[in-house]
């Protein structure tokens, strides 16, 4: 395994290090001054049409997708350029057109979509004159295990009926969300992991209806489009809109979420390098009992920590990669689990002590640290909980252990 970044790697990264630098970092109190005026809570600010524009310009738009229709990068490639989208999250995935769940939906359409719903929905999507979102959770089921959602696709004639009730819709409030990613049950009596089916659904189609924007630990979430709840009322949609076929769902539905995952955790990693930078600068500016707090052994030793745990995690996000591109999403599929697991709670870990240096400041919107924390708490949800994964990985071990028996 070799992690040196190659010629394509290190000009991409120097070009986004500069954009960042140059636009995105200035842009920041903009982007939440224009947010905190906006007489519509849920658009975005106007900031970010310039910085997209100029992410454009310079070449700095859809890293993340392989292939024509993207930068062409392997997951290996995109992985530090992924990190340094993630010290600026509410902006810089969004203004290279980055951001989730905008890419796992493009790679949905980019494997599993026709040439018309392609042209429809996918054209949009990579040219960012549009944002999606991946309707899969449900309040009334354990969500963690996909199996069990309720939302029932019915054909009928030269339609589909969806009727349902889904929440924590990632993006959805955002006007421009103009279509979503449905999963849901077309064959109940199937087998278990054939049961489900995704479909596409515009926004506007008569009887979808986005009740209202759910709270995460006291935030709305507005400058990533928020987080809906969504009933589906009889909603008919075009046959053509099923993605794959009928009890292809699940399948769909892993396919999509083993990248997603790997791209959480390569944005995290550009979390918690910021955060660490805070945490030093802060230290270094506040005196307390005759000393700055980067005099006092316990701040040193939580510095010393984060960067030994940031480490440890871009090394295996980066293992991980790198089997992803030369074994297979399903070859890696123990070292992306192990990431998973790791990123967000060592993530959390370090928030958490930027918080604590940061005192009452910490707690406050003056600092970006508190909103950074719950940020990073919710990933141990999303795409699984810390729990689905340990236990899955610790099923594969015993397995492998027995074999070798």
């Amino acid at each position: 395994m070799d992690f040196a970044l190659d010629e394509t790697t290190t000009s991409l990264r120097e070009r986004l290090v500069d954009f960042m630098d140059e636009h995105v970092y200035p842009s920041e109190a903009t982007y939440q001054e224009q947010l905190d005026a906006a007489p519509d809570r849920w658009s975005p600010p106007p900031v970010v049409d310039g910085l997209k524009e100029e992410a454009r310009s310079r070449g700095l738009w859809n890293l993340f997708l392989p292939g024509q229709e993207g930068a062409g990068l392997t997951n290996l490639q995109y992985a530090p350029l992924c990190e340094v989208l993630g010290r600026s999250l509410h902006i810089a995935p969004v203004a290279t057109n980055c951001a989730a769940p905008d890419t796992g939906n493009m790679e949905v359409l980019h494997m599993f979509g026709t040439d018309e719903q392609k042209e429809q929905w996918l054209r949009p999507l990579l040219d960012g004159q549009i944002r999606s979102a991946f309707a899969m959770t449900e309040p009334r089921v354990a969500s963690s295990d996909a199996t069990n959602v309720e939302t029932s696709i019915v054909r009928d004639g030269d339609e589909y009926v969806i009727t349902g009730r889904k929440w924590y819709i990632s993006g959805a409030m955002n006007p421009d969300a103009k279509v979503f990613i449905l999963m849901g049950k077309t064959d109940p009596d199937a087998d278990r992991h054939r049961q489900q089916s995704m479909i596409l659904v515009p926004r506007d189609t008569p009887g979808v209806d986005v009740r209202r924007g759910m709270k995460v630990f006291g935030y709305d979430d507005r400058d990533h489009g928020g987080h809906a709840e969504i009933d589906f009322a009889e909603v008919r949609v075009p046959a053509s809109n099923l993605i794959g076929g009928e009890g292809e769902g699940f399948a769909i539905a892993q396919a999509r979420l083993g990248p997603g995952r790997i791209h959480h955790c390569m944005r995290l990693i550009g979390i918690a390098e910021r955060s660490l930078e805070l945490m030093i600068d802060r230290a270094a500016e506040r005196v307390a009992f005759g000393k700055p707090l980067s005099d006092q052994g316990v701040i040193r030793e939580w510095i010393a920590e984060s960067r030994v745990r940031i480490e440890q995690l871009r090394l295996l996000t980066l293992k991980a990669a790198w089997l992803m591109d030369t074994v297979g999403n399903k070859g890696a599929h123990t070292e992306i689990q192990a990431i998973k697991i790791a990123a967000p709670s060592t993530v959390e870990w370090i928030v958490d002590k930027a918080v604590q240096v940061h005192g009452a400041g910490g707690l406050s919107q003056d600092f970006p640290v508190a909103e950074w924390f719950a940020q990073v708490r919710t990933l141990r949800f999303a795409d699984g909980p810390d729990e689905v994964h340990k236990n899955a990985l610790a099923r594969h071990e015993i397995r492998r252990r027995s074999a070798r028996a």
